[in-house]
């Protein structure tokens, strides 16, 4: 018995932490503030007579603040307001994608290959020209670490291969093992 009255109670704090908000017959305040689907205050009102309105309009009443004194209604279309609901939020998730993808970085090594520096620097182009920040970095491992000028001077040649797209924003700065620069594209007048 205990068992399953925990389950049932357990059960009911989940479905309790849904963030949708009631709608219609699922409202239990005995009086609440109307508003009208135009954003109209209809003022306040007993539950069976915003009720009635909402039906009589073809929306449904959704309780919009249930802590206020009277609770706050407004008659909506619930199905359309949900909607775009998700939608916005996925155009928030898409926003924040492509505030994340601003910036790509390239790693270099002091003894990196011609072949393979200009790849980097092509794929460094085509991502300036598309308007975002690219952050260039080198990494000094064991003895390289007693020569910092020799990857001061590959970041250098980089962002002269670059220059025609971008400038350098942040010049070369070493942070432990690596040095790093920032370049940003050219904006257009």
């Amino acid at each position: 018995m205990h068992l399953a009255f925990t389950f049932l109670w357990r059960c009911r704090d989940i479905a309790g932490k849904n963030k949708d908000l009631f709608v219609n017959e699922q409202i239990r305040a005995k009086e609440v503030m109307v508003i009208g689907p135009n954003g109209e205050q209809l003022g306040v009102k007993p539950i069976k007579d915003a009720l009635t309105l909402a039906s009589y309009a073809g929306f449904d009443l959704v309780l919009m603040n249930p802590k206020g004194t009277p609770p706050v209604c407004k008659i909506m279309d619930y199905n359309r307001y949900k909607y775009d609901q998700k939608k916005k939020q996925k155009e928030n998730m898409k926003r924040q994608r492509e505030a994340n993808l601003e910036m790509k970085e390239y790693r270099l090594s002091v003894s990196i290959d011609v072949h393979d520096f200009n790849t980097r620097v092509n794929n460094a182009t085509k991502y300036l020209q598309k308007g975002h920040k690219v952050k260039v970095s080198v990494r000094f491992k064991g003895r390289e670490m007693a020569h910092t000028h020799l990857g001061k001077d590959v970041l250098l040649r980089f962002a002269e291969a670059t220059k025609d797209f971008a400038t350098i924003e942040a010049q070369p700065k070493l942070d432990g093992r690596f040095m790093t620069m920032i370049l940003a594209p050219i904006k257009e007048k």
